[in-house]
């Protein structure tokens, strides 16, 4: 099902040409209204006693509908588009991040401390007694961002250079919600022992590494010998992070209907890296009646297609997502856009909840199904409850860098759920408040410091 909604994802900016006459303004907003555009910002760049040249900001809902909205005032008498621009091509023109000092270089003593000769003896400081790598070095606040390319968003296998504006994207996350220095590592390889072997190779620089937009079942075997064969933490968020924020929000919506994650059935679809992560932290907390479905179905003992991993969350139930469905409690999607209908919703129990989390059309759009259930959550900004990973990884990391842990365990996520899920109060909690906003200053630090107590209680931390 195609999602019609305009936003800014597909943003222009239009350079038009108006005469200064009663109407022609009117006209250009008019045009864009009735084409589906989303009127946003107008300045006004330049007047003169015949004409004005202004800059009209639109949201559009594809690529497509931007051309036909473009086309629609081109069309108009007396209209001049002098230019078209793409708003999130230009933002990403020339890259996202970049590199700085952060101390000066203005004198030759300056350099001489810096550079040559001075750093010789941070050098030998450090092959004498190695840990001080984390006070002389950026190692104890740097992540390596790390990627093959072959799960790139919901694009799939695009390779490691179509992958790197997700990966400057993620560095930009780690920079503002949690002042790490991260950085994209995109790699021109997808075979396992060698991302292994590289990122391996990698690591003296960095302090944690986190892995991204790997394709599973390669993503999980790669994490494993990761943290078994280094001393820092390895986090690959699309299984953990997604994990992490599921959790949170579950938490809070079962608060609304009065029911406790032991009692409820849960149907999730999708069995890659975030289902399978889903799955095994629900079970960590308690599920006991998970229902995993794939596009062949349910994951059912009488399967003999199944992955390894698939083969942890088998059920004796055999049939079709529209099958699993009925009864079920709780419905959550990391799959693919319109595969679930408003009827396999109805089919439901009582007070259902449905996390629909498809990016960025998901499983079923909240519209339609708004009046059948009880809290309806989405990967997406615009509509309420968005479970966002940015909710999770910044503050992980953060609080694993802090406390110098050597690995990321369950059970530091499981005090990441619980810690992001409180910061919503018993009296704001409601069916379109059932998790905080990403840009909620508290959460890097609540997730941050859920962390680091789990570290130490876990003997860790070794900071």
């Amino acid at each position: 099902m195609a999602d019609l909604t305009p936003n800014s994802s597909f943003s222009l900016t239009l350079r038009l040409q108006i005469p200064n006459r009663v109407g022609m303004l009117a006209s250009v907003t008019q045009a864009i209204a009735i084409n589906g555009g989303n009127l946003g910002q107008i300045d006004l760049i330049e007047q003169t006693r015949k004409e004005s040249t202004r800059d009209i900001t639109v949201d559009a809902a594809s690529t497509e509908h931007a051309e036909t909205i473009v086309q629609a005032i081109k069309a108009l008498p007396d209209i001049t588009v002098l230019n078209v621009y793409d708003r999130t091509f230009n933002l990403h023109r020339g890259g996202k991040i970049s590199i700085t000092s952060r101390i000066p270089l203005k004198s030759v003593s300056d350099l001489a401390m810096a550079y040559t000769p001075g750093v010789g003896r941070i050098c030998n400081a450090i092959a004498q007694k190695p840990e001080e790598v984390y006070n002389l070095t950026i190692k104890q606040n740097t992540v390596a961002i790390v990627t093959d390319g072959s799960a790139v968003l919901g694009l799939g296998n695009l390779g490691p250079a179509a992958a790197l504006p997700v990966m400057e994207g993620k560095a930009m996350l780690f920079k503002e919600f949690a002042g790490i220095d991260a950085f994209p590592i995109c790699l021109a390889t997808q075979d396992t022992d060698e991302i292994v072997r590289t990122v391996k190779n990698l690591a003296p620089v960095f302090g944690g590494i986190n892995l991204e937009d790997i394709a599973a079942p390669r993503c999980f075997e790669i994490e494993q010998r990761l943290r078994k064969e280094l001393d820092i933490p390895v986090f690959h968020d699309d299984q953990h992070g997604t994990a992490i924020v599921t959790l949170a929000a579950l938490f809070n919506a079962l608060k609304l209907v009065h029911k406790t994650i032991a009692e409820i059935r849960i149907v999730i679809n999708g069995a890659g890296a975030a289902g399978v992560a889903i799955a095994r932290l629900l079970k960590k907390a308690g599920a006991e009646k998970i229902w995993m479905c794939d596009s062949k179905g349910i994951i059912s003992t009488s399967r003999t297609d199944l992955t390894e991993e698939k083969r942890e969350f088998v059920v004796k139930a055999q049939g079709t997502l529209a099958g699993a469905m009925q009864g079920a409690d709780v419905f959550i999607g990391v799959s693919v856009p319109g595969v679930l209908t408003p009827e396999m919703v109805q089919s439901m129990g009582k007070d259902p909840i449905v996390f629909a989390m498809a990016n960025p059309i998901p499983e079923i759009q909240p519209e339609l199904v708004n009046k059948y259930v009880a809290v309806i959550a989405t990967g997406r900004s615009d509509y309420p409850n968005q479970i966002n990973n940015v909710l999770a990884f910044p503050g992980v990391f953060r609080g694993a860098l802090d406390c110098r842990s050597q690995t990321i365990t369950t059970t530091m996520y499981l005090e990441a759920a619980s810690a992001i899920a409180s910061l919503v109060k018993p009296s704001d909690l409601d069916r379109e408040h059932i998790i905080p906003s990403v840009f909620d200053e508290r959460v890097v630090t609540a997730v941050a410091a859920a962390v680091q107590r789990a570290a130490r209680e876990e003997g860790i931390a070794r900071n």
